[in-house]
């Protein structure tokens, strides 16, 4: 058994996290999956409309939904790459990172952790900031229908739900144009 640590801005919560998560249950083989938020500090800004609080309820949604237990912990950037893990690992505790981000992985290879590498699916289509723009555009519809429709492509049924019953979509309308990546 592997304690296991999944690491994200969930920005929002999509199928691609799901499918990580999910590999690191399949991992863990019964031990404690870890799914930490980062940039737990930001919120309601375009990269990062959605607070620590609202991403950890989107995450919870989606592992009440299919059944799949983990604990959610967030995680405050420090901006120092050298010193990140060190200081992730006092929120998120030991384990072995599950990761399809490289330069994450290598970042954690190089301060001494196992690292399980789970190849990138459907890259074109689950990217956060693609998400977001879909989100964005969708904002302005204000229709629950069209939101179902559109975002079962890339985002998890019930995060869809809680993004309409949360009215956690009106505020992408809200922020400046323009695509915004990362």
């Amino acid at each position: 058994m592997t304690r296991c640590i999944v690491l994200g801005r969930f920005q929002p919560f999509h199928l691609g996290h799901a499918r990580l998560v999910e590999a690191a249950v399949n991992h863990a083989d019964g031990d404690e999956v870890v799914v930490a938020i980062g940039s737990a500090q930001a919120g309601w800004e375009a990269n990062n409309p959605w607070t620590a609080e609202e991403r950890q309820a989107m995450v919870e949604a989606w592992a009440n939904s299919t059944g799949t237990n983990v604990t959610v912990v967030c995680i405050e950037d420090i901006n120092d790459p050298p010193n990140w893990v060190e200081h992730a690992a006092t929120t998120h505790g030991d384990g072995r990172l599950v990761t399809s981000d490289g330069p994450t992985a290598e970042l954690y290879r190089a301060a001494g952790w196992e690292v399980h590498d789970v190849a990138l699916s459907e890259r074109e289509t689950l990217e956060g900031w693609r998400v977001r723009q879909s989100v964005r555009m969708l904002s302005t519809v204000m229709d629950d229908e069209a939101a179902r429709t559109v975002l079962a492509a890339s985002v998890p049924e019930a995060v869809i739900e809680w993004l309409i019953e949360n009215d956690a979509m009106f505020r992408c309308s809200t922020f400046e144009s323009g695509v915004h990546a990362g």
